[in-house]
């Protein structure tokens, strides 16, 4: 199979991929033409039909796997597919798991060192309320396992979500030891569940889509929620603690205009907001590199680094 993140300029492509979303449109001079998103476990790419009328291009849908036959074009310093010929294959053609991106870590081993990590919760109540959210609610522990952390920016595949809480998780666990005033067992469980409603944010893969829910709220408003309807059912859980907890989760952005209702007022939520940030902002660079592999120069502006960047370079 020839995958996305290998296309180069000039390439003639006729191979299966998921259609993300299709979309139409008129050119400056009332042509139909079509914007077809088309993607595979390693990325993803525009594709244009210039004639949706052709015989050459059958009809087909948003999430139908189809055969495109095209040429791989640079546009605006973007690649993307010139498609000439379009089928929708047929089943026994594809195999699905090569058409969702996957995080590129064992997802059985990640979850078994998130169990470890909420092993070094010592408080019953904390602890207890890991155990419920995280071991003991079966369909949250599937989705949580399953979802991705964004639609985009970082982290955006199946699994991506127990990644960056995973990375998260393991930068507070230090943060903690190396500042011995910060309290370990509330930082580590805001740590943990910090984007827990990101499971209820976005749509399952293929679509990885926005809810109702999470357009209208947004997983830190949802998050706390969530871990208070927890705490509800745990009898005797300290109000303090819960209102600490919650108070993490709301201030976890950092900002007002990135999207946090409160501003970090406790250690432990500055804390947990540095170490977000980090993890987000090293995935995003992480991902710029690998999907600029060719490219040893400057990599140009990026929005989301706020900075001009470049590959570090080793001659």
């Amino acid at each position: 199979m020839k995958y996305i993140k290998d296309f180069r300029e000039g390439e003639h492509i006729r191979e299966i991929y998921l259609c993300r979303n299709v979309t139409n449109a008129v050119t400056k001079n009332g042509k139909d033409y079509q914007t077809v998103s088309l993607m595979d476990r390693t990325g993803s790419i525009d594709g244009k039909i210039w004639d949706p009328s052709d015989p050459g291009i059958d009809e087909f849908s948003r999430f139908d796997y189809i055969e495109v036959t095209g040429d791989v074009v640079l546009f605006n310093n973007v690649l993307q597919l010139n498609t000439k010929r379009v089928r929708v294959a047929r089943e026994g053609e594809y195999d699905p798991a090569e058409y969702l991106p996957m995080s590129p870590r064992d997802n059985g081993e990640m979850y078994e060192a998130l169990k470890g990590l909420i092993e070094t919760v010592k408080d019953p109540h904390y602890h207890r309320l890991l155990e419920m959210l995280f071991i003991e609610d079966a369909e949250l522990v599937r989705q949580f396992r399953t979802s991705s952390a964004a639609k985009s920016v970082h982290h955006g595949y199946v699994g991506g979500l127990l990644e960056h809480t995973l990375s998260v998780a393991k930068l507070c666990e230090y943060l903690s030891g190396a500042y011995p005033f910060l309290n370990h067992d509330l930082l580590l469980t805001a740590a943990i569940c910090h984007d827990i409603a990101k499971t209820k944010e976005f749509t399952p893969f293929p679509e990885n889509d926005y809810t109702d829910e999470g357009q209208l709220l947004g997983h830190i408003v949802m998050g706390s929620q969530m871990v208070a309807e927890t705490a509800a059912k745990i009898e005797g859980f300290p109000p303090v603690l819960l209102s600490q907890l919650q108070h993490c989760i709301l201030a976890h952005h950092g900002k007002y205009e990135f999207g946090s209702p409160k501003l970090p007022a406790l250690a432990e939520a500055l804390a947990l907001n540095f170490a977000d940030d980090t993890d987000a902002k090293m995935e995003i660079f992480k991902e710029l590199l690998e999907n600029n592999s060719q490219n040893k120069g400057w990599l140009g502006f990026n929005r989301l680094l706020d900075s001009n960047v470049r590959a570090t370079r080793t001659e």
